[in-house]
């Protein structure tokens, strides 16, 4: 908890030391006026000046410019009255402290007029005003300067507290879009795998009695498939590297033949003109929607048909599978809305269609394109 000599410097922007020798200043002046009611009515102005000083720290509203005008008058008095221009420096800091842009301007506009008026009657009339130039100078120059530094030192402390909080969100942010995406990692690395395992195991227990031989070399993809699937948990999670077009149509070809689906490849697998993190979008979202064709079309063919053009790249997977039934739309699970979720990402598209089957469309912008527009622009 800050003390109250830190929270003073804070507000004020010097030593509540400091400030006490202004305290002491203006009874000095007061007291060597000539005559009692001068001296009387000086005390009173003090007096009340310090306690408007204090309730404009602490008011709200109208009521904060208004013990503000009651400084400005009082200090307007006592240059007039005893020569004092000091009471000018406690209004320059307290204004420099207000937030409000506009209520800032005038207030300065009306202390900058009071202060050059008052200054230039008081050197007229008080021969102070000559024995004290060098100070009386420098305080003009404090009134001049010190609300705009102090007005702009707070505005920049907001705008470092609001950017801090800002790197908190970003960074809470960050955080939960890291957890999403590590949670679609693992949904789409260990469906597929779980699945294969799965249609292994069901033809395996099919195979045992009719043909043991057979359901031992199952049983052996099994196990081959669970060793796979623990290392590239063990890879997402340690270094969360990308998936390569091409690796990816090998599993997507092996986990076809072991649900007795035919594949068929069209087009070219290797992509130049592609990002890394895009290809990795494009390998995550073939593997989730041939997972699906695995696991709900009832398809016996599938083709993934790879389409590179100048712009961006097509992927289509089409399966000759059941579609989508009585052509209504299609229910987005957590699979697909994984999907869409990372073509977004990429600036990519995600289309279903289902005529004599379902096909799957994802479009990837390419690398090409990008940097054509940066030439352009």
């Amino acid at each position: 908890m800050k003390s109250w000599k830190e929270k003073f410097r804070k507000s004020t922007g010097l030593s509540p030391y400091v400030w006490i020798v202004f305290y002491i200043l203006p009874f000095y002046f007061v007291f060597h006026a000539s005559s009692t009611p001068q001296i009387i009515s000086g005390v009173v102005m003090i007096v009340i000046y310090f306690v408007c000083y204090v309730l404009s720290f602490v008011s709200k509203g109208w009521l904060v410019y208004f013990w503000t005008s009651i400084q400005i008058a009082i200090s307007t008095a006592m240059n007039l009255l005893f020569g004092y221009i000091y009471f000018f420096l406690f209004l320059a800091f307290f204004i420099g402290n207000l937030r409000n842009r506009v209520a800032f301007i005038t207030l300065y506009i009306i202390l900058l007029i009071t202060t050059f008026g008052t200054s230039y009657y008081g050197f007229i009339t008080h021969p102070v005003f000559i024995t004290q130039l060098p100070f009386v100078f420098l305080s003009i120059i404090a009134v001049i300067l010190l609300p705009i530094s102090t007005y702009n030192k707070n505005k920049e402390e907001r705008l470092q507290g609001q950017l801090e909080m800002a790197n908190k969100r970003i960074t809470e942010l960050v955080k939960l879009e890291e957890r999403q995406r590590i949670s679609r990692d693992l949904h789409d690395t260990l469906g597929q795998k779980l699945s294969l395992i799965g249609l292994k195991s069901d033809l395996a227990a099919k195979l045992v009695t009719k043909d043991p031989i057979k359901a031992r070399a199952e049983i052996k993809d099994v196990q081959k498939t669970a060793r796979i699937a623990l290392k590239e948990v063990r890879e997402l999670v340690t270094k969360m590297r990308g998936a390569k077009l091409e690796d990816e149509i090998f599993r997507v070809r092996q986990i076809l033949n072991a649900a007795s689906i035919s594949f068929q490849l069209k087009g070219n697998s290797k992509l130049p003109n592609t990002s890394l993190i895009a290809e990795n979008v494009v390998s995550m979202c073939i593997k989730e929607a041939v997972t699906n064709v695995v696991k709900h079309s009832k398809a016996t063919e599938c083709t993934l048909s790879i389409e590179p053009t100048r712009e961006d790249v097509i992927v289509k997977v089409t399966d000759n599978g059941i579609g989508i039934p009585d052509g209504n739309q299609p229910v987005y699970g957590s699979g697909l809305k994984g999907m869409r979720e990372r073509l977004e990402f990429v600036n990519g598209t995600l289309e279903l269609l289902s005529d004599d089957g379902t096909t799957v469309i994802i479009r990837v912008p390419n690398n090409a394109k990008l940097v054509d527009e940066e030439v352009e622009v």
